[in-house]
C-alpha cells in the first residue's frame, strides 16, 4: 500500500512538472480564472441598464411630459422624440429598443376618470432588456399617472403590505452572481480538458506504453493525473475568487473558504474522472476537442446558475441531476451566498462524490480495455 501511494504521488509530481513545462496550457488556465471571469461579469449584466427609449408624443400635455421626464439613466438613455410615422424603422433598424406612443387627449381622459392606454413598441430581439425593460416602462408610467392624478408620490394603501428584504447583494449587482457562476464554469472546462490533455499527450508520444510496462497499475496512473490536475484547478480556482471574484468585481464572499475548497476537490474528483474518461475514448487531441465540447457546453450552460432548474422541462431537470455540475452549483451558491454549513450542503457533496464514483469506475475500465 505504502509503495502504490509513492507511486501515485511521484506520477503527480510528474503531471505538475509537465504541467509547469507547457506554457500554453499555463496561459490557459491563467487566463481563463482571470479574464474570462472579469470581463463576462462586468459586461453582461441582468439588469436594464442604458436601453435606448424613443417617444411619441402626440398629446403634448402636462403629464406626456411628466411620464418622458421621468425616464431617467442608469436604465434608460434620454428618451428622443420621433414620428409616428418613424417608429417601424426605428425598431427595425435596431436604433430604439423601446418606443413609448402617447395618444392625443391622453391627460383629458385620465382626469375624465377613462383608462386611455399608452402603448409601448418593444424591440424584443434584445430579450433580456425586452421583458425587464417594459417592466420598467410600465411602473414609471403608473407612478406618473397616481402621482398627477392623486398629488401624492406614494401608493395607495392596500390590505396587505408587502416588505422585501434582500439579505445578499442588496443592490442586486449581477456582476456579484454572475462571477461565481462563471467561476465554476471555468472550474468544470479546466478539470475536463486538463486530464484530457495530459492523458492524450502521453498517448501521442508513447509514454503511456513505458507507463505500463513498469510495475504501476491503471489506477494508480489515473489518480495520479486526477489528484495532479485537480491540485492546478483547486489553486487556480481559489486565486480567481479572491482576485478576480471578491477584489476585482468586488462581491462580498460570506460562507465558509474551507468549505469550498472542500467542495471543489470532491467535484474535481468527479469531473476529472470524465476528462479521463474522454482521453480513453479520442485518439489524438482534436478527437477530445470535438468529444468535450458537446458535454462541457451542456452541462456548463443548465446547471442551474444562468437558467433556474425550475424553468426547464422536467425531463432536462431529471437528466441534469446526473450530471456533478449541478450540485455544484447548488454548493457554491449555498455556501457562497448563504453562509450554509456542512450539514446543509452535504447532500450535494455526496451526489458528487457517488457521480465521481461511477465515472471512476467507466474510466478505469476504459483504461484498461485501451491500454492493454
Amino acid at each position: 500500500m505504502k509503495r502504490k501511494v509513492w507511486h501515485i504521488y511521484r506520477l503527480g509530481l510528474k503531471e505538475l512538472i509537465s504541467f509547469r513545462y507547457d506554457f500554453v496550457l499555463v496561459a490557459l488556465v491563467i487566463y481563463c480564472f482571470t479574464v474570462m471571469i472579469i470581463v463576462p461579469s462586468k459586461g453582461t449584466g441582468l439588469q436594464v441598464r442604458n436601453s435606448s427609449v424613443a417617444y411619441v408624443d402626440e398629446d403634448c400635455s402636462a403629464l406626456s411630459a411628466r411620464i418622458i421626464d421621468a425616464i431617467q439613466e442608469p436604465h434608460f438613455k434620454k428618451p428622443r422624440a420621433i414620428a409616428y410615422s418613424e417608429i417601424d424603422r426605428v425598431l427595425d433598424n435596431a436604433e430604439c429598443i423601446f418606443v413609448i406612443h402617447i395618444p392625443r387627449g391622453f391627460q383629458r381622459d385620465v382626469l375624465a376618470g377613462k383608462n386611455p392606454g399608452v402603448r409601448i413598441d418593444v424591440d424584443a430581439t434584445a430579450i433580456g432588456h425586452a421583458r425587464l425593460g417594459a417592466g420598467y416602462l410600465m411602473r414609471i408610467i403608473d407612478d406618473e399617472i397616481n402621482t398627477f392624478v392623486t398629488g401624492v408620490s406614494t401608493e395607495a394603501d392596500l390590505p396587505i403590505r408587502l416588505v422585501t428584504r434582500v439579505l445578499y447583494n442588496q443592490n442586486r449587482e449581477s456582476s456579484w452572481y454572475m462571477s461565481v457562476v462563471f467561476l465554476t464554469q471555468m472550474i468544470t472546462m479546466l478539470s475536463i480538458v486538463l486530464p484530457t490533455a495530459a492523458l492524450i499527450k502521453e498517448k501521442e508520444r508513447g509514454t503511456v506504453e513505458h507507463l505500463l510496462v513498469m510495475p504501476l497499475l491503471p489506477v494508480e496512473i489515473t489518480i495520479a493525473k486526477v489528484w495532479a490536475n485537480s491540485f492546478i484547478v483547486a489553486t487556480g480556482a481559489m486565486f480567481s475568487l479572491f482576485f478576480a471574484v471578491k477584489g476585482v468585481i468586488g462581491a462580498p464572499i460570506h460562507g465558509s473558504t474551507a468549505l469550498f475548497l472542500f467542495g471543489t476537490v470532491v467535484f474535481l474528483y468527479a469531473a476529472t474522472e470524465l476528462g479521463v474518461f474522454l482521453a480513453t475514448i479520442a485518439k489524438n487531441m482534436p478527437q477530445a476537442g470535438l468529444l468535450s465540447m458537446p458535454i462541457i457546453v451542456p452541462i456548463g450552460m443548465l446547471h442551474g446558475g444562468t437558467t433556474p432548474l425550475e424553468s426547464m422541462p422536467p425531463l432536462l431537470q431529471n437528466i441534469m441531476q446526473f450530471a456533478p455540475t449541478t450540485h455544484y452549483m447548488e454548493f457554491c451558491a449555498r455556501v457562497l451566498f448563504k453562509d450554509a454549513g456542512l450539514g446543509t450542503v452535504w447532500q450535494q457533496l455526496v451526489a458528487m462524490a457517488l457521480i465521481g464514483t461511477v465515472l471512476f469506475i467507466g474510466a478505469m475500465y476504459r483504461f484498461k480495455a485501451t491500454f492493454r
